[in-house]
């Protein structure tokens, strides 16, 4: 890990810690979208890159979708896992701390869609952002 990644992932780590709610505890109006297009595909399984503190996660497992959520910061991920108990959602859940610029640790075609809301604005690189498209 480079200066900057480190840089990077120490700032989630910090914002995640000291803000459990910056961006709110309500879905995301991309994540409400989605939801109705997952639903008329009939999609079950959802890979869900960067879910940061997980309230489109969350929202993804109360409208009955299986969800497998990525994010590179522990205390997200922990964050995640303990709303998802809280609410009885442990089941629909299961969130692992991961770095997306790494080879994605599922099976090809194991899942019917994928949902980001915002990684895909993070310091990424042009090339990490088609390795992880494709």
């Amino acid at each position: 890990m480079n200066h900057t990644e480190l840089e990077q992932k120490l700032h989630w780590e910090k914002v995640f810690t000291e803000e459990p709610d910056l961006y709110g505890t309500e879905s995301s109006a991309p994540a409400q979208n989605a939801t109705e297009v997952f639903q008329k595909e009939n999609v079950m399984r959802i890979l869900e890159l960067g879910g940061g503190q997980g309230r489109d996660t969350l929202y993804f497992a109360q409208q009955g979708f299986s969800v497998n959520v990525l994010d590179y910061a522990f205390s997200g991920i922990n964050s995640i896992r303990e709303q998802a108990n809280a609410l009885g959602l442990s089941a629909q859940v299961s969130a692992t701390l991961h770095d997306v610029r790494m080879p994605l640790p599922f099976e090809d075609f194991f899942f019917d869609a994928c949902y980001s809301h915002m990684l895909y604005c993070m310091a990424l690189t042009v090339t990490e952002l088609l390795c992880l498209s494709n």
